[in-house]
C-alpha cells in the first residue's frame, strides 16, 4: 500500500455559485494552497493538470455536467507573428516592460482601477481595495514576476526601463516549461494599441528568449465572449480528458 507524502496537497471543493462567464449556470471550484518550499514544483505539476494559481491557491473548475473552461497553452516555437499580430507588435513598438520582483505599488493600483472600472465594473474584483491588490502581487511562494510597460525613454536601451506615465502590467509565474500569465491589466483610454493583444505576443516572445516552449493563458470558454479572444493565438494546445491536444 502506498502512502501519500507528508507534504502532499490536499484539495477541497468550493461550494457552488453563480458562474461568471456563462448564463444560468453554476460554478464549482477544486482548490488546494500554494506554500512552503514544494510550492513551485506542485504549481508546474498542477499548471500541466488545468489549475490556475491566485495568490496561494491553485484551483480549477469542477463543475457538474459543464466543461466549457479550458485550460490552453500557446505553442511557441511554432507561433507565427502575422497579419493583424504584426500590426499590433508595430502600434506597440514604443513601448518597455520592465521586469522585476512581485512589487505593488500605488501607481499600479491606480491603474488597476481604471481598468476595473473601465472593463469589469460588473465583476467579482470590482471591489478589491489597496490591500487586496497587495496581496494580489505579493502574496506568493512561487517564482513570480510582474512586468511594467511604458513608453521608450531616451535611457531605455541602457536601464532597459521605459519613463513617463505606466500604461500596462502584467503579473506572470516562471513554470518549468512555460509563463503563466495570472493577471494583467492596462490603460482602457489606449484602446488603439490592442494592449491585451500585446501583452500575450510579448509573453510570447519572452518564452521564446527563455526556450520555453509554452505560454499559458488560463482557460478559453465555449460560448463566452470575454474569453474567445484566447483562441486565436494559434498554434496552441488545450487539456482534454484524453491529455493536451494540438489545435490550430
Amino acid at each position: 500500500m502506498t502512502t501519500q507524502p507528508r507534504d502532499a496537497p490536499q484539495f477541497y471543493l468550493t461550494a457552488p455559485s453563480a458562474c461568471p462567464y456563462l448564463p444560468n449556470r453554476e460554478e464549482r471550484k477544486v482548490f488546494t494552497h500554494l506554500v512552503g518550499k514544494r510550492a513551485p514544483e506542485i504549481n508546474d505539476i498542477l499548471s500541466h493538470g488545468g489549475f490556475r494559481r491566485s495568490q496561494t491557491i491553485a484551483y480549477r473548475p469542477a463543475c457538474e455536467g459543464c466543461r466549457a473552461c479550458v485550460s490552453v497553452r500557446v505553442m511557441v516555437p511554432d507561433f507565427v507573428e502575422s497579419g493583424s499580430f504584426s500590426r499590433v507588435l508595430r502600434a506597440n513598438a514604443d513601448l518597455v516592460g520592465a521586469l522585476g520582483q512581485p512589487t505593488p505599488t500605488s501607481e499600479q493600483y491606480s491603474l488597476f482601477r481604471r481598468y476595473l472600472d473601465a472593463r469589469h465594473a460588473e465583476g467579482g474584483m470590482a471591489d478589491m481595495t489597496v490591500l487586496d491588490y497587495a496581496m494580489m502581487v505579493e502574496d506568493t511562494h512561487v517564482t513570480t514576476r510582474l512586468i511594467e510597460y511604458r513608453r521608450r525613454g531616451p535611457d531605455s536601451a541602457i536601464t532597459g526601463r521605459g519613463a513617463g506615465d505606466l500604461l500596462a502590467v502584467a503579473l506572470t509565474d516562471v513554470l518549468g516549461d512555460g509563463l503563466s500569465m495570472v493577471y494583467s491589466f492596462y490603460d482602457p483610454q489606449e484602446e488603439r494599441r490592442s494592449l491585451g493583444t500585446f501583452l500575450i505576443l510579448d509573453h510570447i516572445r519572452r518564452a521564446r528568449a527563455l526556450d520555453l516552449p509554452y505560454v499559458y493563458l488560463g482557460y478559453w470558454v465555449d460560448g463566452s465572449r470575454k474569453m474567445a479572444y484566447k483562441a486565436r493565438f494559434t498554434p496552441q494546445e488545450r487539456l482534454t480528458p484524453e491529455g493536451w491536444e494540438r489545435f490550430g
